[in-house]
């Protein structure tokens, strides 16, 4: 739906619009948000919003993946949300929150990335308006979406759960091959490099990917979402049906 409507945007670099929350809003509105767009380069494992952190800029991805963590007191890292093209980093601050809930960082690159300076931010979504509905929307299904996620790693084993992030990565940089860092991996799965090895392998010797050299393939998605829990399908329904 969002991807339609952005076809003839563009960002102010030039780069075709991907991003759904912008996509959805009319033309005038797009116009007026694109004024105070930057983009800036961010390097893989570059800190964007680190936690207790004000707040200064919100972020647009256009490509790529970003994890927001939680650290815990022995400093280790558990990702508790994912975001794409689909939505927005900094959406807290719509809430009345200044300060980054977690550390969010870039996991998977592709490209550069849309900012927007938090004080302007603030005056777009002051007032009611389609602006205000879509970051509202973004909230809604990212809320949802970190639900169906804890019930996730709850209840599902790590094949499964690591099945589900690797769709969730295939669907938002739009490429069957894509890099990614065992240790990111491991922070999304809240496991140990090791096992994101082992478990890699599995799905290789399945026949869903092939990984070599910092680099997934994803070879049969078919057999990618039969191993996947059903989280993928239902997280996917709720950005579907929010019109993300």
């Amino acid at each position: 739906m969002g991807t339609t409507r952005a076809q003839n945007r563009l960002l102010p670099d030039g780069t075709p619009l991907r991003n759904r929350l912008l996509a959805t809003l009319p033309a005038d509105v797009y116009a007026l948000v694109l004024r105070d767009l930057r983009m800036t380069a961010v390097g893989v494992g570059e800190t964007l919003h680190d936690s207790g952190v004000k707040i200064d800029h919100v972020y647009f991805p256009n490509n790529g993946v970003y994890s927001v963590t939680n650290e815990m007191r022995d400093g280790s890292l558990v990702e508790v949300a994912t975001v794409g093209f689909e939505g927005m980093l900094g959406a807290n601050v719509l809430l009345g929150d200044a300060a980054a809930a977690g550390r969010t960082f870039l996991q998977v690159p592709d490209g550069p990335l849309a900012k927007l300076a938090v004080g302007r931010f603030g005056k777009l979504i002051a007032e009611p308006g389609p602006f205000r509905t879509a970051v509202g929307r973004y909230v809604q299904a990212s809320m949802l979406q970190i639900m169906q996620c804890t019930a996730c790693n709850a209840l599902h084993d790590i094949k499964q759960r690591c099945a589900r992030w690797l769709l969730q990565t295939h669907d938002r940089v739009g490429a069957d091959e894509f890099p990614l860092k065992h240790e990111f991996l491991a922070i999304m799965l809240g496991t140990t490099r090791p096992h994101v090895t082992k478990v890699l392998g599995a799905l290789q010797r399945d026949g869903a990917i092939s990984t070599r050299y910092g680099k997934i393939n994803v070879i049969d998605r078919k057999k990618l979402e039969k191993i996947s829990c059903e989280c993928y399908e239902v997280i996917t329904r709720h950005f579907e049906r929010l019109g993300l």
